[in-house]
């Protein structure tokens, strides 16, 4: 029955047209011609163990089929920027790569090490960079700023080790970690080195998601251009913020959803822009009119803003100010950007949102 769903699974995937498990390509997947480089580097196929490793980066990932699809797909969303900055950098093309196997092109996706975003670089790293990371923003979700941070990283290792698959490596291990092992194991060769385990595994892993994404056919993904997704139009716009105001004023200034310019800005957190000056993307087209838009909005929430402010009082937890004017619980953390272990204090000022009359009340 297992295998039976497999096949099915493999065979039905709707727009997607991928091939049936009796032909999935393995065999002739891994007779792999030489010469193989990475960033120009070349792979020393000739070394049996190296070959060996690459077989078996490209298998785990021809295993995970819905996962390569999902990296062709996105791809035609994000890699023309990166690819740009590449370019623009005088860097290898080939570093692209390392998005896929970090990060699967996803702006959110998170590791266990606390490391964030397309590059999944952790907050210290982040921070080393470049970017801004704090309670408002986060730039390792943004795709142009984390790839500058990646790019300025990636260079500095290059640097440093004068093989840019030695600065990959880096990149997975940390700088000081590479020059550790180079030093006890006499070797500059990663191929010979002996890393962590991550580590060793961590450029096959690039060169197999390059091998699939270069040769899409021959590894059985047959997908046509509208099968991928598009890449996102969209206008940048500068808005100023006199106070803490909610995102959803940007969104019906520019026309559009809560979520649209949520996901249009991964790195803003929460649900407010605090005091300050953001770039943000909206929907293409809509920046004509947007300002005077925005302008007319946040005037109306500034004059009406401190009628939805509730002082707290001598006694107020935050359980019972949101069963006193009959809001949930989470909505009191989500209007006023507090945590469930935030204390409040007598003559703290609280934004609430409910009915007029219970507001009227409960002051």
């Amino acid at each position: 029955m297992v295998i039976v769903c497999l096949a099915v699974f493999l065979t039905a995937s709707a727009g997607e047209t991928a091939v049936s498990a009796e032909s999935l390509p393995l065999v002739e997947s891994l007779r792999i011609e030489a010469p193989i480089e990475f960033c120009e580097e070349v792979v020393p196929l000739e070394n049996r163990e190296v070959r060996e490793r690459l077989e078996k980066e490209i298998l785990l990932a021809m295993w995970d089929r819905p996962q390569v699809i999902l990296w062709i797909k996105r791809s035609n969303r994000h890699l023309a920027i990166i690819e740009a900055m590449l370019k623009e950098n005088t860097m290898p093309d080939d570093l692209k790569y390392i998005t896929l196997i970090e990060s699967g092109l996803r702006p959110h996706v998170g590791s266990s090490k606390g490391a964030i975003g397309f590059w999944q670089f952790t907050e210290g790293t982040g921070e080393k960079y470049g970017l801004r990371i704090d309670e408002d923003i986060d730039e390792r979700r943004s795709i142009v700023a984390s790839t500058r941070a990646a790019l300025r990283c990636l260079k500095e290792y290059h640097q440093t080790f004068g093989s840019w698959t030695l600065a990959a490596a880096a990149f997975n291990m940390g700088k000081e970690g590479l020059q550790t092992e180079i030093l006890a194991q006499k070797t500059d060769n990663y191929y010979h080195l002996y890393m962590p385990l991550e580590t060793q595994r961590y450029v096959l892993r690039i060169i197999a998601a390059k091998l699939i994404m270069t040769n899409r056919e021959k590894y059985g993904f047959h997908l046509a251009d509208d099968d991928l997704y598009p890449p996102i139009t969209c206008d940048r716009v500068t808005v100023e913020c006199p106070g803490m105001v909610p995102i959803r004023i940007v969104a019906e200034a520019a026309e559009t959803h809560f979520k649209a310019i949520k996901d249009l800005n991964p790195e803003v957190r929460g649900y407010y822009l605090n005091k300050g000056s953001y770039t943000l993307s909206i929907p293409a087209g809509m920046s004509k009119r947007f300002h005077s838009r925005y302008r007319n909005l946040l005037d109306q929430w500034m004059a009406h803003k401190d009628e939805y402010v509730y002082v707290v009082k001598k006694g107020d937890n935050l359980s019972l100010i949101a069963e006193r004017f009959g809001v949930p619980l989470p909505a009191l953390f989500l209007w006023n950007n507090l945590k469930a272990a935030d204390p409040i204090h007598p003559g703290d000022h609280l934004i609430l949102y409910p009915d007029r009359g219970t507001l009227d009340e409960g002051r």
